[in-house]
């Protein structure tokens, strides 16, 4: 028989090129935001005197951008991309899955623009207010209606680790999001204006049980199904242990979900939880590195890859700064070092440490893997990779190098004291003075990070460009189909 044209035997890429644009999008505008920021922060005239480009707008917009609006529509558009093809099964619900797409694009195209406006919670990684809080919730219901659908509609009898990851995701994201957003709105002269229903140091708790399982849930075991997928595929490799893929998924779990409240040491929070959270935060040290061990070990026998494959290069690196990320994280949640990293830069570099090293560059390697796959076609110019590459990391090594000098810097000055006399070594705006060269340093770094991206958006449009989509279509056959057929 000839090979049957059925829109069923195919899995379905359209949605998923539509979330790579919109993921596209999301960063140039999110990269940019925060290259701003630091800009501002390093020569304050750059706010122009407008409200709606002062630091403390445009830092949301930044944020928002790159976890939700970049992050979250790769996240979206990977997994849809894996379920499929680790389930053989077409995705479910395709005019459903295009909703959530669209729904998610134009929500995070608003949000920053009601940041601008002045509209916000003030909760760090929630700022948006009620009525996007109550949109993200149903487009997210959809998501989930879809991925767990199509899992369910498997032909493969197990379900692949990395869709354990996407699910815990999903479902911690849903359980955080709703929890955190309980809200009273206020309707009237004020607008979208709402109020927590949580106060004082409740409100505090829930906040930082929601920021670090962001961290936790979006930023880490989410990316991490991006991990255990893409880099065996481009590797050509099997997972080094399954099992210990296995005790990672359940270790990270469980232990993420407790150890938000070291964001609050030398707080009016009760002592005992502060430290049970530390305790929590020092255990994650152990199934953190054995997931990174597992990815680097992945690569065992693939090595000589590294000098011709640059996707290989970013998804090392990004292992890479998962392992310093998550040993620095335990490190910073004990008590002696939090009290002098807090509310420091030192923090702020731990975290991009994690967000530009792990995050950005594993999910960088995932789409030079699925981009030209799902629009048909070789990549435009693998030149123009390796030149993404080494802007990125230099980039990446500047600005948390930089920050950690700040931020170190910064605590030891605050800290500091004249014993003779009792009083403070330095005053605040010394400590200020001391931070601006490194900013300086911290700008070009994101600069160049930011280059790299430009580059790597340049090259994808070209691979669009030349590449077939009728093609990708055809190419992506389900195996039983096929079979078939």
């Amino acid at each position: 028989m000839g090979q049957s044209n059925s829109l069923h035997d195919h899995y379905e890429y359209g949605v998923i090129r539509g979330l790579v644009m919109s993921t596209l999008l999301f960063g140039a505008l999110g990269l940019s935001a925060g290259l701003w920021a630091a800009l501002e922060l390093t020569w304050p005239v750059f706010n122009f005197d407008l409200p709606g480009l002062t630091f403390g707008r445009l830092r949301p917009v930044h944020t928002t951008l790159v976890i939700f609006g970049m992050g979250g529509s790769a996240l979206i558009a990977t997994s849809f991309y894996v379920v499929q093809r680790t389930c053989q099964v077409r995705l479910a619900y395709p005019v459903l899955a295009y909703i959530v797409w669209i729904g998610w694009t134009v929500i995070f195209i608003l949000v920053p623009i009601s940041y601008m406006m002045g509209y916000t919670q003030g909760k760090e990684y929630a700022e948006f207010e009620w009525i996007f809080d109550w949109a993200v919730a149903v487009i997210w219901l959809i998501y989930f209606f879809v991925y767990v659908t199509t899992v369910l509609r498997r032909k493969q009898k197990h379900i692949y680790v990395a869709n354990w990851f996407y699910l815990a995701f999903i479902l911690a994201t849903t359980l955080l999001h709703v929890f955190n957003n309980i809200s009273i709105p206020v309707f009237g002269a004020e607008g979208l204006k709402s109020y927590n229903v949580f106060s004082g140091m409740q409100d505090a708790m829930v906040q930082w049980w929601y920021g670090h399982n962001a961290v936790g849930f979006i930023l880490t075991v989410a990316f991490l199904g991006m991990m255990y997928y893409f880099v065996p595929k481009e590797a050509g490799r099997p997972i080094y242990s399954y099992r210990l893929s296995i005790v990672h998924f359940w270790a990270l779990t469980f232990l993420y979900m407790w150890a938000g409240a070291h964001h609050l040491h030398w707080t009016s929070l009760p002592d005992w939880v502060s430290s049970l959270s530390a305790t929590f935060s020092i255990i994650l040290l152990l199934p953190s590195w054995g997931g990174m061990i597992n990815g680097i070990m992945t690569l065992s026998g693939a090595w000589d890859s590294i000098r011709t494959n640059p996707i290989i290069r970013f998804m090392v690196v990004s292992l890479s700064f998962y392992g310093m990320s998550t040993f620095e994280g335990p490190l910073m949640s004990l008590r002696s070092v939090n009290a002098l990293s807090h509310y420091t830069d030192w923090t702020i570099g731990h975290v991009h440490a994690g967000a530009l090293g792990w995050v950005a560059m594993i999910t960088f390697g995932s789409l030079y893997h699925m981009v030209p796959r799902i629009f048909g076609g070789k990549i435009y110019s693998e030149k123009l990779i390796f030149a993404h590459f080494w802007l990125a990391t230099i980039g990446i090594v500047i600005y948390i190098v930089s920050l950690w000098v700040a931020g170190i810097g910064q605590g030891m000055m605050l800290r500091a004291f004249n014993p003779e006399y009792g009083t403070l070594a330095y005053e605040f705006i010394e400590t200020v003075k001391f931070m601006h060269t490194p900013y300086i340093f911290r700008a070009i770094g994101g600069g160049l990070f930011l280059l790299g991206a430009v580059i790597m958006i340049f090259n994808f449009i070209m691979t669009m460009i030349i590449g077939s989509r009728a093609q990708a279509d055809s190419n992506a056959m389900i195996p039983d189909a096929r079979a078939h057929a």
